[in-house]
């Protein structure tokens, strides 16, 4: 190599000026403000179209709904039927929707109402075969859920308004891994209906949790494991504790007990105080949020062998 050669390399790496360092940080600080404003903006937006959408909605329930039905109907009935229009087809949709807008994506380590919401946390894990599963919760005193239909969902209706007994009291439907629960059991407190404690499961591939357990995969499966296969259980507990209604679409349901740990230590003791499982470990899964709708969770699993 020459020594002119040398002399243009050195002078391809000297400094630059004090001003074009000071140009170039001056446009760095005038990007990263305006990525920063790009983002404000975006988010104004939507929030600006998802309050849009709640105006719309409470015109259409106040100037569409009950206006047709108050044109039909005696008042009282107009009123229940705006109610169960607006409750049950109309919140439930412009909810999605204001998801949708908000791009809500993230890892869940908790259950999705049928409106796309946080539902109850994901706090259990068992291992075992569906007649397995059954047998510990029969052991330890609890019922097996009927499964949700206009059989059930009437005489749940009947139980809750009279207060009458229903021991097998049909669950909401909660998605997790893309699905409704897979099977749920639950024990009264009292003769109440309105009280009790309940758990939903979902069967997991044990196979496909040693490879993806705390990461997205691991939460955003589909796939349902076969019949009569060894699976996890993976499993949502809360304790039922009178009426309330859903925030935002305004549905009927239980009240819940903000305190999912307990409700999660509950069961583990009543399965080990049957003798039906063994010690239980407990597993950071997901991503960690200290709450998860109106509840309180420590983001643990308790998982044990069946």
């Amino acid at each position: 190599m020459g020594q002119e050669d040398h002399n243009d390399m050195i002078v391809k790496r000297q400094p630059r000026s004090a001003s074009e360092a000071k140009g170039d940080s001056l446009h760095a600080i005038v990007v990263g403000c305006d990525g920063s404003q790009m983002r404000l903006l975006k988010r104004l937006l939507q929030r600006l179209a998802v309050f849009g959408l709640g105006l719309f909605s409470v015109w259409f329930i106040v100037f569409v709904v009950f206006e047709f039905a108050d044109n039909w109907l005696p008042w009282f009935l107009a009123l229940a039927a705006t109610y169960g229009i607006a409750a049950y087809v109309v919140l439930p949709r412009i909810v999605r929707m204001g998801l949708k807008i908000l791009q809500r994506k993230r890892v869940p380590r908790y259950t999705i109402t049928g409106d796309g919401l946080p539902g109850d946390p994901v706090n259990l894990a068992l291992t075992g075969t569906l007649a397995q599963l059954r047998a510990a919760f029969a052991r330890a005193g609890w019922s097996e859920a009927d499964r949700l239909g206009l059989k059930s969902s009437w005489h749940m209706v009947r139980a809750f308004v009279f207060n009458a007994p229903y021991p097998t009291a049909p669950f909401s439907t909660l998605y997790l891994f893309g699905r409704g629960q897979d099977i749920g059991f639950q024990k009264a407190i009292g003769d109440s209906p309105r009280k009790r404690h309940h758990v939903r499961f979902w069967a997991l591939d044990p196979a496909l949790v040693e490879a993806t357990w705390g990461t997205a995969k691991f939460w955003l499966n589909t796939d349902r494991p076969p019949p009569h296969a060894r699976v996890y259980w993976i499993g949502a507990a809360t304790k039922d504790t009178g009426f309330s209604l859903t925030q935002l679409t305004f549905q009927v349901t239980h009240a819940t007990d903000a305190d999912t740990n307990a409700e999660r230590d509950f069961i583990i003791a009543e399965l080990r105080n049957n003798r039906v499982i063994g010690d239980a470990s407990e597993i950071q899964a997901g991503q960690h949020i200290e709450h998860v709708n109106h509840y309180v969770t420590d983001g643990e699993i308790a998982l044990a062998n069946l």
